[in-house]
């Protein structure tokens, strides 16, 4: 007989012990944001709004204090009436000079994000921002006319031509994508970004043109379209902020409204189409939206990147898709980044001023690219 090998029997393996996160890893850190309510997050999201707006006012060629920020601003309420122990210079500063820029840079950066949240919603690409469909290259190529024209507006001090020709040319360009994309009743979606890439070439390419053809004697009108080409909010009185503010603010409004549409293209246009939406009227609706407050904006900050593309998609990992708390978390992360990151843009060089445009750019991407590689597994869109 042969003998019989009994193999030994095999002991299980013990469980692989979890792997320890550190406590402030970027995933241990979204998990408790996610964990907190909407309103709660809303509400500190408002604080420091609330905080970087009385920081940029503060920082400058002369510094503010904090309090006497607060006492003119409040005795400027007219329902406080704080003993007047500084130099009425001061006020005149804070109201003049500083608080518009600050106020203008915080409708920016806000516009700019809830631009963004809207087309990565019509156009369900992870990558669209504001700018994505002409209204960059067409707001350059109207403030370059404006640039290198003899004349300004006859209202040139309460909106100066720049802004209205970069406002007229971010409008038009949309529209002409839009009307290029249209065909048979229907905008697909692929066909409107490729529209808007090839407008975007030939805006370029007509900007270059026309600055080439500019004669010596216009170029300071060159270089300071340059200036305005890389992006900053340099207003000199409250009466463009406010016009800006008028499109801005009722544009944000009208998008939380549309909170549940967004929620449904999220879904496709066909499962949109099934919930009884009508899907082109509402896309035609949602890029001329975004693209409003997106030209109101770019009309006094000339091209600031990165707002739009990076902020809807911080707001996305902390508070999850649901367009009803992302988009006024976007517009308030958006106006705390542009407020710091101006704030940052004027300090850092002090007393040269680094063009905010290139600021966020420098700081926005390395930060993008760092939140996508820890946070891929938290990410879903």
């Amino acid at each position: 007989m042969r003998s019989q090998v009994i193999s030994p029997r095999r002991r299980p393996r013990p469980p692989l012990a979890k792997k320890m996160q550190h406590p402030f890893s970027p995933s241990v850190l979204l998990k408790h944001a996610r964990a907190l309510p909407a309103w709660s997050t809303l509400l500190l999201l408002g604080l420091l709004l609330l905080g970087a707006l009385l920081l940029g006012v503060s920082f400058g060629a002369t510094s503010i204090s904090l309090a006497t920020i607060l006492q003119v601003l409040l005795n400027g309420s007219g329902i406080f009436h704080f003993a007047q122990r500084w130099d009425p210079a001061t006020g005149v500063i804070i109201w003049q000079y500083r608080l518009p820029i600050v106020v203008g840079t915080a409708l920016v950066g806000a516009a700019l994000a809830v631009a963004g949240a809207l087309f990565q919603a019509i156009l369900r690409n992870p990558l669209a921002d504001p700018f994505l469909i002409g209204t960059s290259s067409g707001a350059a190529l109207g403030a370059a006319i404006a640039f290198i024209l003899p004349f300004d507006t006859v209202y040139g001090a309460f909106f100066p031509l720049t802004a209205a020709c970069a406002f007229a040319g971010a409008i038009v360009t949309v529209l002409f994508v839009y009307l290029l994309a249209h065909s048979g009743g229907e905008t697909p979606v692929v066909t409107l970004i490729l529209a808007g890439v090839v407008i975007n070439s030939v805006m370029v390419a007509a900007q270059t043109v026309l600055l080439t053809l500019a004669s010596h004697s216009q170029f300071g009108g060159i270089v300071a379209l340059f200036n305005w080409l890389s992006g900053g909010v340099s207003v000199v009185s409250w009466s463009p902020v406010v016009l800006v503010g008028v499109l801005v603010v009722p544009g944000i409004v009208l998008a939380l409204c549309l909170a549940g549409v967004l929620d449904a293209f999220g879904l496709g246009e066909e499962s949109a189409a099934h919930l009884g939406l009508h899907v082109e009227r509402y896309k035609l609706l949602i890029v001329v939206l975004a693209s409003l407050i997106t030209a109101a904006a770019v009309s006094i900050s000339g091209l600031i990147g990165f707002v739009g593309l990076m902020i809807p998609h911080v707001m996305r990992l902390l508070l999850g898709p649901r367009h009803r708390v992302l988009l006024p978390a976007s517009a308030l992360g958006g106006a705390i980044f542009l407020v710091l990151a101006d704030l940052l843009a004027r300090v850092i060089l002090a007393p040269s001023v680094l063009p905010v445009g290139v600021f966020t750019s420098l700081i926005g991407a390395p930060f993008f690219l760092f939140l996508l590689r820890n946070s891929k597994r938290a990410y879903k869109w």
